[in-house]
Order: C-alpha cells, then structure tokens, then sequence
C-alpha cells in the first residue's frame, strides 16, 4: 500500500491588497507518496512557486488543509512549523544558497546542526561522507562553494537537503542557473537519488526535466490541470 508522505486537500492561497484580490491556488488537490517523482510545471504565474512554499510551510494557504506523514500542519505556529520543516523537508533552491565562507563539509552538516537529535560529531561526519559520495563529490570535501563550478555547487546543495534525512524533497527549478550539460548532470543525480527510494516534488519550467519525474502535475492560473499519473484526493 502507498503511504502518503505530503496530502493537500481543497489548497487555496489568496493574496489580498486595499485594491486587488489575487486568487494564486484554487482548490488544489494532491497527494504525493513515499518514493514518488512528481514535476509541477506550467507558464509562468501559475502558482508554482507558491504551491511548494505552501508544501515546504515557508508559506500558509488560505484555505483547505495540509498534512505531512499523515499529521495536519495547516495550522502550525511559526515555531512548530519550523520544526516540521526541519525534521520532514529538504529543501534545494535555484540559487543553491551556499554560504561561501564555510567549507563544503561545513554546507552540508549545516542541517545536522540544528537537528532535533543533535547528532555528535562522529555521526555527523559520516553521514556529510554518506551524502556527498552519493552526488560524486566527496573529493571536494574541503573545498569552499566559490571554487566549484555551478553544477558541483547545485550538487552540494542536494547533499545538504539529503544529510538530514528528510522524508521529502522540494526542489525549486534546480536547472534554472546552470548550462545544458551541468543542468543535466544535476537532473541525473536526482533520478538516480529517487530510483534508490527518496520522494521528490519539482517545480520547473523545462518539459524536458518535467517529463523525467514519474507523475507530472500541470498548473494554469492557480489550479491543476487533469493529466495521467496525476493522484488527485478529496
């Protein structure tokens, strides 16, 4: 039987100004199982970006409910959603968001860190080794992120999602500052993370990467639109 890792049930965010009233998600529907590959894609302004902020509880919905692992966190206090976010979601940016001053090493234990479990030392670095060896980049444990080349920056960025374990990965178009054959390599190494067992939730612009992932949702102005593979709840 399929566990469901993320279910959204009647998602809606509306954003509100003294003059306009912008309706960014309507009624969005989605489950996503433990070990599934699923692409978000469609034009831009279509609710993406805010549909994973929603499911990475960076952002709250205005309507509908939201539950990780089977436990409702629509309505979670910024702390407890923090401690959700850090103990269930890996996150990997277009913009890698590395911090340049710290080694590669450093990067990736960051997460570790500030876990819940405060793993020692000893665990902490084998599980840096773990996750960089699994990206193909343990030779650059040492290495500070601006002697890296975008791709082997974007790499390290998903080894720091992976290092804590998480039980889902968000990824926010990952190619999207990286040449063809980096931004390839990258696409690579999430295919083969999720062929080994890890659920990965994509947003992208590029049908090529979206077509990598085994169930594809489409948006359009804020709502889903109904395509094969897609697991629709409610």
């Amino acid at each position: 039987m399929s566990t469901a890792i993320l279910l959204l049930k009647n998602i809606g965010k509306i954003f509100e100004t003294e003059e306009l009233e912008t309706h960014a998600l309507k009624s969005i529907n989605l489950t996503v199982n433990k070990g599934d590959y699923v692409s978000i894609s469609g034009p831009s302004g279509c609710g993406k970006s805010t549909l994973l902020s929603i499911m990475g509880l960076l952002d709250v919905s205005s309507s509908g409910e939201y539950f990780i692992e089977g436990v409702n966190v629509t309505d979670l206090s910024l702390d407890q959603a923090a401690e959700v976010r850090n103990a269930k979601i890996g996150f990997i940016f277009q913009s890698f968001n590395l911090i340049d001053e710290l080694s590669v090493f450093d990067n990736v234990a960051l997460p570790l860190r500030y876990h819940a479990d405060k793993p020692n030392n000893a665990t902490i670095k084998k599980r840096v080794i773990e996750c960089l060896e699994k990206v193909g980049l343990s030779h650059r444990i040492s290495h500070k992120p601006n002697q890296l080349s975008g791709g082997q920056q974007q790499r390290v960025a998903i080894a720091r999602a992976l290092v804590a374990d998480p039980a889902v990965l968000l990824v926010d178009e990952p190619t999207g500052n990286l040449d063809s054959k980096s931004a390839d390599q990258v696409m690579d190494v999430l295919d083969q993370l999720n062929k080994a067992g890890t659920t990965i939730c994509m947003v992208t612009h590029d049908p090529r990467y979206a077509d990598m992932a085994r169930t594809k949702v489409q948006l359009l102005d804020g709502a889903i639109l109904h395509s094969p593979g897609v697991k629709l709840v409610g």
